[in-house]
């Protein structure tokens, strides 16, 4: 489960504030009375790329047309698959500020009828996390534009049991006719003119029992988790006319199927199903008479401890227990199930809960009078794989892990609740886990014994809720950011995907992250984890960590701020007071006058300033964070939905936003170091601000903000120091709730990264002169064919090159490569080359420009690391991929001389 509201606003982060970011030449004071708003600019917006980073719960094929199919997530939106890229498309970026919530998909439908059509039941908790109601969503373009049905009840797109489905479900025909089931005892739903109205089904008997938690006072563990699938028998009606027969899916451990035979005017329990157990699925095979119902004891996504497979006959009314393991023998619950539609006899479904060693992927083509699984022990902890598994192009779901026998790097999954094979196409599949979309384009290797090829088909699809961004203003790193669930990552270039999430240490969650202004190198990140350190340095621009010591009580990760120099570090962490050190956090000191749980941040010019702030207070100490002054300034926000930070260039300059609808609310701005603010009259509200390189012919460098500005929700820009802004975004880039980061880039004119709550890190570049260009690679250390910068290199002298392999998984490697001058004069400039003896192919390639032809491959500095000192090494690391051997490279040469290979 991600980032969830506070009360009290219109949506407000749980985590951290940004550090200071950007650097730039400081000008004048802002004026106290900003212009009203400009029209927005013309922008173009993208997605660092992260590549997934979320949990799948729902993937539909359309049953009449060839490749189309929808992702839906829990916090980030629904997608469409292009074919023609084997990429995602983003659906509902034009969710606004205050309908954010309508970004968590409960669940999704396709009209086989009439392709164009798609829906999506939409609203993310059914507890007061999320202020307004659920919706369903209509589109007759496939997505890219949608009318909405309100609801007179929420939905829980990030509720327990969102895996569980499809809750919405279309006629196959007569497409007019939607049912959908909602949670909270509020029953079943249906619509008779596709979807624009709504109206209750008042004779289904059961609005559903099952609950994950009775004694969660919060409402998020103890909500009825209501209907949960609907399926149609295809077979019991004609074209134009409702189906007959109809299943419906209950969350009641004793009364979990319902049947209509009278296109929903009544309804009854089907006779002899099992009790004790949830069905998490309904899929039926019209063309032999078989609903196949997937049961597991608990609601999911995350729990279930034991689980069956059963066959119901339609035909007959018999029921049989098809369950590829022993209840007994299970740890797990069943879910992701689906059927070949072109083979009906053919059935898959996953382990969905089993966590470890890995979960587990079972088919039958036999309707479950046998079956076979994704993976066997042979003798334990020994596994042999019917699969081999390709993560070169997302490197980072190995999670940096070694693990011991059975468990794998990479796993095949966990959360996998969606597994679908294509209607018409045998060979592929895609199912969704907790961190990405996995697929495969020769399933029935499967069944010759053969082995099939399983590997990311998540490109598009940004499902990351990011908590803090820093953009540097030199060094390889073009960004860092901060992310739920996986960490966060050292962006050298925009367009690919990171070779790892930070390392050395883990944090599940980083909460807070910032560098020294004026030594980039020194990055600082704190962040919740399971165990100490909660708190982790850097020296090479965040290439590499090491992890501090916490002091006693430290229970999350909080807010941290490296002082200007990198001297010195103050950290406000989760469970105890704020602290400072001198060095790198062996040891802590208990910073005097500033209250537990403060934001904090530093100055971004004197070393010795830092600053905080806490219920309405900001506090300011001048000796490097041992003692803290609070501020005589007032009108400030009273509460802690507050983000600020010092503009690089300039001591004491600082922006301040933040607040709440009942209260101040707005952007404020100090010039005397916090000794007094003046508030901009126009910004009516203000929840970020962020700071990035000058426009042209202008020297106070550029404001961001996600705000309400005449009127206007949106993403703002100004070049005048708050005078005027202008809306950057517009209303088909919204990207629900924005309240949680912004920074400009210090290097780019124009380009504004913003965090999202579910569609990861977005950033755009303006179209106006001077701005855009520049995503990284090159100079900034991104590497690849087309990543340039290098220089023609001609050392001379010794060399000698370390060459480790630092992962491997079935079909994939990682490697880091060390070059050393071991002669007496320095290199200006390298170029270093190597032949694969096994037909290893590089994937992605960081810290030089690579090229490959067959199985030499030739790696050439960027312009920022060409310089190497006799006796000094420079590095650089890759993803490739193997089949049959992964033997390291016998020689390497350098300009055409041979280097020792240590």
């Amino acid at each position: 489960m991600r980032r969830t509201p506070r009360k009290g606003r219109v949506l407000t982060a749980v985590l951290a504030l940004a550090a200071g970011l950007l650097s730039g030449a400081p000008s004048a004071l802002a004026v106290d009375t900003p212009r009203t708003v400009a029209a927005a600019e013309a922008y173009t917006w993208q997605n660092a790329r992260i590549d997934g980073g979320g949990f799948v719960p729902g993937i539909v094929f359309n049953r009449s047309e060839k490749n189309l199919a929808y992702a839906r997530t829990d916090i980030g939106g629904a997608y469409r698959w292009q074919q023609s890229t084997k990429s995602w498309t983003p659906l509902l970026d034009s969710v606004g500020w205050d309908d954010w919530g309508h970004t968590g998909v409960v669940s999704l439908a396709s009209d086989s009828v009439d392709p164009d059509k798609v829906y999506a039941a939409v609203g993310t908790y059914t507890n007061d996390w999320d202020p307004g109601n659920g919706a369903v969503l209509r589109s007759s373009d496939r997505g890219a534009t949608w009318q909405k049905a309100g609801l007179p009840f929420k939905l829980g797109g990030n509720m327990p049991g969102r895996g569980m489905g499809e809750r919405l479900a279309i006629d196959p025909h007569k497409d007019s006719v939607l049912y959908l089931g909602a949670p909270s005892g509020k029953g079943l739903w249906r619509s008779t003119d596709s979807g624009a109205t709504w109206s209750q089904v008042g004779t289904f008997p059961n609005a559903g029992t099952y609950v994950q938690d009775p004694g969660d006072t919060s409402g998020y563990a103890s909500d009825n988790q209501g209907i949960v699938w609907v399926t149609f028998d295809e077979s019991t009606g004609t074209a134009g006319s409702a189906t007959k027969t109809i299943y419906v899916g209950v969350a009641d451990q004793d009364n979990a199927v319902y049947r209509s035979t009278d296109a929903g005017a009544t309804w009854s329990r089907l006779a002899g199903q099992p009790t004790g157990r949830l069905a998490h699925k309904g899929v039926l095979d019209a063309e032999n008479g078989y609903l196949y119902l997937a049961y597991s004891d608990k609601g999911g996504p995350y729990d279930g401890d034991k689980g069956r497979l059963l066959r119901y006959a339609t035909r007959t009314g018999t029921w049989t227990d098809i369950s590829p393991v022993a209840e007994a023998d299970t740890y797990y619950g069943f879910s992701g199930l689906t059927i070949d539609r072109r083979h009906p006899g053919t059935v898959m479904a996953t382990a969905y809960s089993s966590w470890w060693p890995d979960t587990q992927i079972f088919r039958s083509t036999d309707s479950g009078a046998t079956w076979t699984q994704a993976w066997d022990y042979t003798s334990y902890p020994n596994r042999s794989n019917r699969y081999t598994i390709d993560v070169s192009s997302s490197p980072w779901l190995t999670f940096g892990a070694d693990p011991a026998p059975p468990e794998q790097t990479p796993k095949l999954g966990w959360m996998t609740e969606s597994l679908e094979i294509d209607p018409f196409d045998s060979d592929r599949m895609m199912y969704g886990t907790g961190a990405t979309v996995y697929g495969t384009e020769n399933l029935t290797n499967w069944d010759s014994g053969s082995r099939f090829a399983v590997k990311p088909m998540v490109r598009g699809l940004e499902e990351t809720s990011v908590n803090d961004l820093a953009a540097p203003p030199s060094g390889g790193a073009r960004l860092f950011s901060a992310l739920g669930d996986i960490g966060g990552f050292r962006h050298t270039d925009l367009t690919q995907v990171p070779s790892m999430m930070y390392t050395s240490p883990v944090f599940t969650t980083t909460t807070s992250l910032d560098f020294a202004e004026s030594d980039p190198d020194t990055v600082v990140r704190v962040g919740d984890a399971d165990a100490a350190p909660h708190i982790a340095f850097s020296t090479d621009n965040g290439a590499h960590w090491f992890g501090g010591t916490d002091p006693s009580g430290v229970s999350g990760g909080g807010t941290v701020a490296a002082a200007s120099d990198g001297s010195r570090f103050v950290w406000s962490p989760a469970g105890t007071g704020v602290r400072y050190t001198a060095g790198f956090g062996s040891s802590w000191s208990t910073a005097g006058g500033i209250p537990a749980g403060a934001l904090v941040e530093s100055d971004r010019v004197d070393p010795k300033t830092f600053y905080g702030f806490k219920s309405g207070k900001l506090y300011v100490s001048s000796d490097g964070g041992a003692t803290f002054t609070a501020s005589t300034a007032t009108g400030l926000p009273s509460g802690d939905s507050v983000r600020f930070k010092a503009l690089p260039g300039a001591k004491g300059d600082l922006w301040l936003a933040g607040g709440t609808d009942d209260g101040a609310y707005g952007l404020w701005h100090s010039t005397n170091g916090g000794a007094s603010f003046t508030k901009l009259s126009t910004v009516q509200q203000a929840d970020t601000i962020g700071f990035g390189k000058a426009a042209p012919g202008a020297s106070y460098q550029t404001l961001y903000t996600s705000a309400k500005i005449g009127g206007v929700r949106g993403i703002f820009r100004s070049t005048d120091q708050g005078a005027s802004w202008t809306r950057i975004n517009d209303d088909s880039h919204q990207w629900g709730w924005t309240g949680a980061a912004i920074t400009g880039d210090p290097r780019v004119y124009g380009r504004v990264y913003v965090s999202t709550n579910g569609r990861g890190v977005v950033y755009g570049d303006t179209s106006a002169p001077g701005g855009g260009g520049d995503t990284g690679g090159g100079d900034t250390g991104g590497g690849g064919s087309d990543g340039g910068g290098g220089t023609d290199p001609t050392p001379s002298g010794a060399c000698a090159v370390t060459y480790t392999v630092t992962n491997q998984w079935p079909g994939g490697f990682q490697a880091d490569v060390q070059l050393t001058n071991t002669g007496s004069t320095a290199w200006n400039g390298w170029s270093l080359g190597w032949s694969f003896a096994n037909g290893q192919k590089v994937g992605q390639l960081w810290n030089a420009d690579y090229t490959q032809s067959g199985t030499t491959v030739t790696a050439k500095n960027l312009s920022w690391n060409a310089g190497v000192t006799a006796g000094s090494s420079v590095g650089f690391g890759f993803t490739g991929s193997w089949s049959g051997a992964n033997t390291r490279p016998a020689a390497f040469e350098l300009g055409g001389r041979s280097c020792t290979v240590r």
